[in-house]
């Protein structure tokens, strides 16, 4: 008879920690249709001032589509500085891997996902997407050894 599984590790959610969740998780959209927001700001923005309504909440608005142009262009320096700024930056986080599913667990964060409640997964080469009903977490390979990665992939099948 074999012990049921149990992994443990710990690990501090630092700049290369949050960089990897963001890359392995966001996908970037630099076309002009992500911009279209932007644009409709300083479309507006520009109308209203060219017929002479209220100059102050017109510049406010093309100023608007200035800012969402910019976080559109800089969104993994904005995501990650939002992140780095949060009080669960450089703290340490108690990840636990058994037959229940995955407990993560800091100072600012106590998070449980069961196997069963795991609706889709897709495995990325640094870590797993797994979706849930209430939202998709990222789970680092860094952080895991062979035997764990094993037992992951045999939940998720």
């Amino acid at each position: 008879m074999t012990s049921p599984f149990h992994y443990k590790k710990s690990y501090v959610l630092d700049r290369d920690y949050f960089t990897e969740c963001f890359e392995e998780s966001v996908t970037s959209d630099k076309s002009v249709k992500a911009y279209q927001k932007a644009i409709a700001f300083f479309l507006i923005g520009t109308a209203l001032l060219l017929t002479g309504v209220n100059a102050y909440a017109s510049l406010f608005i093309v100023g608007l589509g200035a800012v969402e142009a910019l976080s559109v262009k800089f969104k993994k320096t904005w995501w990650l500085w939002r992140q780095m700024m949060s009080k669960a930056a450089g703290n340490e986080v108690q990840l636990v891997l058994d037959e229940q599913g995955i407990h993560s667990q800091s100072e600012y964060v106590n998070s449980h996902i069961l196997w069963k409640d795991i609706i889709e997964h897709s495995s990325t080469n640094r870590g797993y997407l797994l979706k849930q009903l209430a939202g998709t977490n990222y789970l680092s390979k860094r952080v895991l050894d062979d035997n764990s990665i094993d037992f992951i992939k045999k939940k998720l099948k």
